[in-house]
């Protein structure tokens, strides 16, 4: 008999179907930072424009918004691995449409931007479903580290898709989409293979599709700690959304080219994938909450200097603290949504966790993009970070449940 503990790292890595998931969520992301890089640039060499950026953003995060709750009504009574694998074959041709655009030499950024729509919709279907694909592959007691193991393969991912979306981009972008065709196409397959079922939950008779689509919502309402968790996040990164303008440090700020965009946009990843690999080994057990808090902070302060510092290295550094401090959020907020919501409304509450999670990054890369083309990209981002400081402020007091958390293990679903 085997001596290995089921919540141990061994035990939980020796489950086939998480295996798969992991690899597949591993290159889903992984691709989708290339993409990234490669759009942004791509954008911002025929524009010149810090708004087109922000258009690139608004234009992934309106279909979000539009599709996100229905798609968490589905995520919770479809199989969540055909949602993920149509979506992933979505992808597929949203990549070969931006090959098409470059090959045949697009001057204007609206053809970029009605393709990055499609990519939205793809995302909102894929988001609620891979949010709420762990707990079918695990017991709840292997959930903590599962998500934690999930968590730092989505940040290696992070970390190497922009360095190696840089390097492609090098050889023009039709490398780097190239290499996204292969990863979401691969993904797709992974998922199609994956052999864990979802289990239909039953429809309410009584409860009309509009009840099922805002059944999330109506449970966050009354979770204080849910609502607070992810609100937080939102606002955050929202004012704090510096990811946006890292062409713009790239190109004229810092002057380090596409390579020294990669590396940016890496760096944060770095930090969460350090953090992540801690919280593997040492989850959070105690104080749980103030931690987050804290930690938020450091990530508003860190955004200060990065919007201020003219080094690259000093650049770096801020943003590797950026996203280490940004994990233990991520961390307490995946963790504490499947612990304290009940199996049959997972998909819905997870389709509002990301939809706020898309307002945070998508909107806020608009958000970014206005207020550097009014103010500046500089002051763009240092109002961002002091706008982040003032939100752990107001949400130390508005949510005094979630700041006084000590271990998640001790939160339960009403």
């Amino acid at each position: 008999m085997s001596s290995v503990s089921p919540t141990s790292l061994q035990g939980v890595l020796r489950v086939r179907d998480f295996r798969l998931f992991l690899s597949g969520r591993f290159l889903g992301t992984l691709g989708a930072q290339v993409q990234s890089v490669a759009v942004g640039w791509q954008i911002y060499d025929i524009t010149s424009s810090p708004m087109a950026l922000g258009f690139a953003g608004l234009a992934q995060f309106l279909p979000m918004v539009l599709l996100m709750l229905p798609a968490g009504d589905i995520a919770d009574r479809v199989d969540r691995r055909i949602i993920v694998a149509t979506s992933y074959g979505l992808q597929t041709l949203a990549i070969a449409l931006l090959m098409a655009l470059t090959h045949i030499e697009a001057h204007t950024a609206w053809p970029f931007y009605v393709v990055l729509v499609l990519t939205g919709v793809s995302r909102a279907f894929a988001g609620p479903a891979l949010r709420a694909f762990v707990p079918l592959l695990v017991s709840s007691a292997q959930l903590p580290r599962a998500i934690a193991i999930s968590s730092s393969s989505f940040q290696v991912a992070v970390i190497g898709g922009p360095a190696l979306g840089g390097l492609l981009y090098i050889f023009g972008p039709e490398a780097a989409y190239g290499a996204c065709l292969v990863f979401f196409f691969a993904v797709t397959l992974i998922f199609i293979a994956v052999r864990t079922r979802h289990e239909q939950v039953p429809v309410d008779p009584a409860l009309s599709a509009f009840g099922r689509l805002t059944a999330g919502i109506a449970y966050i309402r009354t979770r204080p700690i849910i609502l607070g968790a992810i609100s937080l996040d939102l606002f955050a990164v929202l004012f704090g959304g510096a990811v946006a303008l890292l062409p713009i440090y790239a190109r004229d700020i810092l002057h380090v080219g596409p390579e020294g965009l990669g590396l940016m946009r890496s760096a944060p990843a770095i930090g969460a994938v350090l953090v992540n690999f801690l919280l593997i080994w040492m989850p959070l057990n105690r104080r749980t909450g103030l931690a987050m808090f804290g930690c938020v902070a450091i990530f508003g302060m860190a955004t200060i200097v990065f919007g201020l510092s003219e080094n690259f290295a000093l650049s770096l550094a801020a943003l590797v603290i950026m996203g280490g401090s940004d994990m233990i959020s991520v961390y307490v907020r995946s963790t504490l949504i499947p612990l304290a919501t009940p199996a049959d409304k997972l998909g819905r509450v997870s389709a509002v966790d990301l939809l706020f999670i898309s307002a945070s990054n998508e909107l806020g890369e608009f958000e970014s993009g206005v207020t550097a083309g009014w103010f500046g990209t500089v002051p763009a981002v240092v109002i961002g970070g002091v706008g982040t400081l003032g939100v752990v402020a107001l949400w130390m007091w508005l949510f005094p449940d979630l700041r006084k958390i000590d271990r998640l293990s001790d939160v339960k679903p009403v």
